[in-house]
């Protein structure tokens, strides 16, 4: 990011690279949001566009790109597994960021039903959640869905920042 003599930032033309450069400094978690697929199987994404909405009720929000194929899968079904990846599950963040077409099936990563969705075995935090409102925003939809069904997990969280997996180094 361009900055002045002073050292404090300056403005810069607002593009899709130079928006994504900059909300590439904002650390987040790493999520897997599955959804499911038609004859069974499970669909797979990583995904860091997702928040806690509400308490009460307990309320989560995805942005999904209408690009993507988990997009038309959640408009059909209605629900989403929400996955909150540890840093030992970093080979199951690498395989969902690949596109469909190019994933050996599910390259061996397990998945454990709850309630009505299926999530990554042994996740930091799973959560089972039905979809009760869809707001169309730019290119992407916002699903805001009730977490119906939760499992918490033990381990350390795996971080995205400036376009990399990573994770804290003092806990």
């Amino acid at each position: 990011m361009p900055t002045s003599a002073s050292g404090r930032l300056s403005a810069q033309t607002v593009t899709s690279d130079s928006f994504r450069r900059a909300w590439s400094n904002f650390g987040t978690g790493v999520a897997v949001i599955t959804s499911p697929e038609p004859g069974g199987g499970v669909h797979g994404m990583t995904a860091n566009g997702v928040v806690s909405v509400s308490l009460e009720p307990p309320l989560a929000l995805a942005c999904i790109g209408r690009n993507r194929n988990s997009h038309d899968l959640i408009v059909s079904s209605k629900r989403f597994g929400l996955s909150i990846l540890t840093t030992e599950q970093r080979e199951v963040a690498d395989h969902y960021t690949k596109p469909p077409e190019e994933r050996a099936a599910d390259h061996g990563i397990e998945f454990v039903s709850l309630g009505g969705s299926m999530v990554v075995h042994e996740a930091l935090a799973a959560m089972d959640c039905a979809v009760v409102a869809e707001y169309l925003a730019g290119d992407h939809t916002l699903f805001v869905a009730e977490v119906e069904n939760i499992s918490i997990g033990d381990g350390r969280p795996m971080l995205w920042f400036q376009g990399g997996f990573g994770e804290f180094k003092d806990w």
